[in-house]
């Protein structure tokens, strides 16, 4: 029989809270040496980081970069093509994704399963073997260097994600509610809208926040389908952001920082219900 790890005598130290602090501290450092890389870059010049002058503080506070990204036209159309691009692409994904959970959790019919099963199959494909065809298609429909291809390839690559946590979400509200509902003359419309919706308000907020993140912060599908500089988006823009003679690693810095803004604010709106969202499960009874 096998023996059982008695635990340590009172008294005698124990080495491993220690020992995980020391590697959560260390994978916390590597995280963050990049954003603040990125923000020591925003406030030097790009004279002092060309000379290597990166990781020191700087003697003095240089905000010429952050001025000359607000003072740049092409910025401002980055951010409203990224806003284009993000906010329908969010809501329809959400929208999809809510009318196909409710369905999946709640009207299961012959071959339901079978069918979520490849809906949700297209989470564990990799983007790239879909570039060459959507590129002929929309290059065929004559959408090349518009923001739609970008609207629709994201609102489409949203549903399995968003149908598959809201039909887990779904399945948790007991039947009970709806049956009630329904019982005082509700229409199914009505139980989705008036039951279930207001209960889910902390799937909604996961599913809001990580959709928003994900659309705002992608580079691979606005660099495919755009190609003049006023249909680019910020992640697009801040690679296009170039010095007279070299690489503007300020003024990139700086237009890095101010396009992180946005989803920060997103969590920061949402983190009430997004932590309770995440936890939802975790613990029963």
């Amino acid at each position: 029989m096998a023996e059982t790890l008695a635990p340590p005598a009172p008294g005698r130290f124990n080495p491993w809270p220690a020992t995980i602090f020391v590697i959560l501290l260390v994978l916390a450092v590597l995280f963050l040496l990049p954003t603040a890389g990125v923000l020591l870059s925003s406030i030097k010049t790009t004279r002092d980081i060309s000379l290597g002058d990166l990781w020191s503080l700087p003697d003095a506070l240089y905000l010429g970069n952050f001025a000359e990204v607000l003072a740049n036209p092409s910025v401002r159309i980055y951010f409203l093509n990224t806003v284009l691009v993000t906010l329908p692409a969010t809501a329809v994904s959400i929208a999809l994704g809510i009318l196909a959970g409710y369905v999946f959790a709640k009207l299961p019919f012959r071959g339901s399963e079978a069918l979520f099963l490849v809906l949700i199959a297209g989470m564990f494909f990799p983007p790239q073997v879909i570039l060459v065809p959507l590129f002929r298609l929309f290059n065929g429909m004559g959408l090349i260097d518009t923001l739609w291809p970008v609207i629709i390839v994201h609102s489409a690559l949203g549903i399995p994600i968003c149908t598959l946590m809201m039909r887990n979400f779904f399945a948790t509200v007991p039947n009970a509610l709806r049956e009630a509902a329904i019982m005082e003359g509700a229409s199914e419309w009505q139980v989705l809208t008036r039951v279930v919706l207001p209960l889910s308000l902390p799937a909604l907020a996961v599913l809001a926040t990580l959709q928003f993140t994900w659309i705002w912060n992608d580079f691979l599908w606005p660099l495919i389908f755009t190609q003049s500089d006023n249909k680019r988006t910020i992640m697009i823009g801040i690679v296009n952001l170039k010095g007279q003679y070299s690489v503007a690693w300020g003024v990139q810095g700086a237009l890095s920082l101010l396009a992180s803004l946005p989803t920060l604010l997103i969590f920061l709106f949402f983190q009430r219900y997004f932590i309770k969202g995440m936890t939802m499960g975790a613990v029963k009874g």
